[in-house]
């Protein structure tokens, strides 16, 4: 009788032993996407304390150059206000128009080296926009007029250039719009050119 008796079955082991290596070794897909966030946090915090920096900086050249601009270069260019209106409202679109140009010509993964040619050669737009920023930044008069003060009233600040020139923004806008324009009807005849010999 004692020969016929079945042997007992072993337990099974429980969950926490069966998958107990899990929980001490990571997938390699958690430690890259670990890995992954902690470069975005630095990136993230790079690019917070570089945009800062700019503001600040771009505010404070606005504050020492805006009225040596308006003050001292402005009259001084033919047409006065209105003249010096007119070609700084043209440096927006053109520098627009070689940022664009410049920027959409790279590729990093097949040529490095001509990329950061294209990136130099864009750098003469960027100063050309960032020109236009800080004229237009200087020529802003306060909201209140309460702050319409003596210092708001002096050479090359925000109230003497609209006392100087009243329609210096007209003139600016306007600028802008017909050299916008012309930038406009440009690109459109060179991408025609430029197709038709592909068409034939």
């Amino acid at each position: 009788m004692g020969g016929s008796a079945r042997p007992k079955r072993r337990r099974a082991a429980g969950a926490a032993l069966r998958y107990e290596h899990v929980r001490q070794r990571p997938s390699a897909w958690s430690q890259a996407k670990e890995k992954a966030s902690r470069g975005e946090s630095w990136l993230g915090c790079l690019v917070m304390l570089v945009g800062m920096a700019g503001i600040v900086g771009f505010a404070l050249l606005g504050m020492t150059w805006g009225p040596v601009l308006w003050g001292r270069v402005a009259p001084a260019v033919p047409g006065g206000g209105y003249g010096f209106a007119a070609i700084v409202g043209a440096l927006a679109p053109t520098g627009f128009a070689v940022v664009t140009t410049t920027l959409s010509r790279m590729k990093w993964r097949t040529a490095k080296l001509r990329s950061l040619g294209w990136a130099i050669a864009s750098l003469p737009g960027v100063t050309a926009c960032l020109l236009w920023a800080l004229v237009v930044f200087a020529s802003f008069r306060p909201k209140h007029r309460s702050d319409w003060d003596g210092s708001c009233h002096s050479r090359g600040e925000a109230c003497w250039v609209h006392v100087e020139y009243p329609w210096v923004w007209a003139v600016g806008v306007l600028s802008t719009v017909l050299v916008s324009a012309a930038l406009i009807v440009v690109a459109f005849r060179v991408t025609d050119t430029r197709e038709k010999p592909a068409a034939a």
